[in-house]
């Protein structure tokens, strides 16, 4: 199995992350589960920890404090199970136990059945967008209407 993209998702790795392929940020974040660790959070005065966008709340940082976009709350927590989307190209990347899979397309062909069933277990979470068009893989082959 190809190595999965890196160490877990916190929600301030938004704020970094952008689509392998077409470059696009932000990503859109898709969180089925997640967990809180026991953490400190060193903030500057009330500056936010994120730079440009807060993927916690999903919104731009400029004009924000830490205290309002709830920094010391977000640096605890961390996606066990989720999907990052790109807006753009369509093409999503499953978060499973922890670990984002940010691999190009010709790298995943062989994850494909895991990845084909990572979406059938979260198909009522997931847009139907990504389930019918969705790239690399998707599953319009199985739904119907």
């Amino acid at each position: 199995m190809p190595e999965r993209g890196g160490g877990s998702v916190k929600y301030r790795l938004m704020d970094l992350l952008a689509c392998p392929i077409d470059k696009t940020f932000p990503l859109k974040l898709i969180v089925f589960s997640e967990k809180t660790y026991e953490r400190s959070l060193e903030v500057e005065g009330d500056k936010p920890v994120c730079e440009e966008y807060c993927g916690l709340n999903r919104v731009s940082v400029k004009g924000r404090s830490a205290s309002e976009l709830g920094c010391e709350r977000c640096v605890k927590l961390e996606v066990v199970e989720g999907i990052l989307i790109c807006p753009k190209c369509l093409r999503w990347y499953p978060i499973m136990d922890e670990i984002p899979s940010l691999l190009p397309d010709e790298l995943r062909e062989g994850e494909k059945e895991e990845e084909l069933e990572f979406l059938r277990r979260y198909r009522d979470r997931i847009p139907r967008e990504v389930l019918v068009r969705g790239k690399p893989f998707n599953l319009s082959g199985e739904l119907e209407g």
